[in-house]
């Protein structure tokens, strides 16, 4: 989302991080901690290390253990990072010891209703921070950092591979075999849920449209603002040449774009695709920092 303003701006970018935060603190107080599922990342260690040491509060040993992690990624991001994930550690870790001292959240007679809406809801909290370039350090951070390097995998499968190292050590550490388990599909459904809104946001579909009136067809897309490619196919019964039509969309546009192409050729072949991210005029621009 860009917004030009540097004030609204700002008052953006820290509501998202406080918004998130929240959810994040609520999520481990309510779901995570009363069930003694492990939530990976350092705040699953900090979890391991607060069972062993109960003096130790979950919120404040996650900020020490994340220092030498943010040190790294000063060095890699630069001090933009250091601010606004410096402000989201900080406030999500003394709202999860603030909200503990607050109110003390029963455990839960289905524990696996906890992973789901505890994974659901975390993901989503993440999402919302990456979004505005922000982490909560731990898992996040640490596949932020490894994204430059492994760029084929997406954040969420990469804080899913961290975050499962970390169940497995608490698993290891207390014998708790179906906790880990739990944590582990809690950990699976975030990954999926920090996807859909890291990229989900990208909004965009693809279409392949073959048909013997392509250029017809290209014309009327063109005059609804909408970017097209044509490509040179050859039909593979007929062998007949055909031009076929490449459009990027946006989702909303798709029941126009179907309704048109329909209504010159009736018979045509509409192949519609998700398209996992895509750059342009009109959609987004590359970043060497993006996600």
């Amino acid at each position: 989302m860009k917004i030009k303003n540097p004030v609204l701006r700002w008052l953006y970018v820290y509501g998202m991080i406080v918004l998130g935060c929240a959810l994040y603190a609520l999520c481990f107080n309510w779901f995570f901690q009363p069930n003694n599922i492990s939530m990976g990342g350092f705040t699953g260690v900090a979890q391991i290390i607060n069972r062993l040491f109960p003096v130790m509060p979950v919120g404040v040993t996650s900020i020490f253990l994340n220092i030498p992690l943010f040190t790294i990624g000063v060095r890699k991001q630069g001090l933009k990072l250091l601010v606004t994930s410096l402000s989201a550690m900080g406030i999500s870790s003394l709202m999860i010891d603030g909200l503990d001292l607050l109110h003390t959240f029963q455990p839960m007679e289905e524990p696996l209703l906890a992973c789901i809406y505890g994974g659901v809801l975390v993901g989503v909290s993440m999402g919302m921070l990456m979004t505005v370039g922000a982490t909560t350090g731990g898992s996040d951070l640490a596949a932020r950092l490894l994204k430059y390097r492994l760029r084929h995998l997406s954040i969420g499968k990469l804080c899913l591979g961290i975050d499962v190292a970390v169940i497995c050590l608490y698993a290891i550490t207390f014998r708790s075999v179906n906790n880990a388990l739990y944590g582990i599909i809690a950990m699976y459904i975030s990954s999926i849920a920090m996807d859909m809104v890291v990229y989900g946001s990208v909004n965009a579909k693809m279409a392949y449209i073959i048909s013997s009136r392509s250029g017809e067809i290209a014309r009327q897309l063109l005059s609804m603002n909408l970017g097209i490619t044509l490509l040179d196919g050859q039909g593979g019964f007929s062998g007949d040449r055909k031009q076929v039509v490449l459009c990027a969309f946006k989702r909303n546009q798709i029941a126009a774009i179907k309704a048109t192409v329909t209504a010159i050729d009736p018979i045509a072949f509409i192949i519609v695709c998700e398209a996992h991210e895509v750059l342009g005029e009109g959609f987004g621009e590359y970043s060497p920092d993006s996600l």
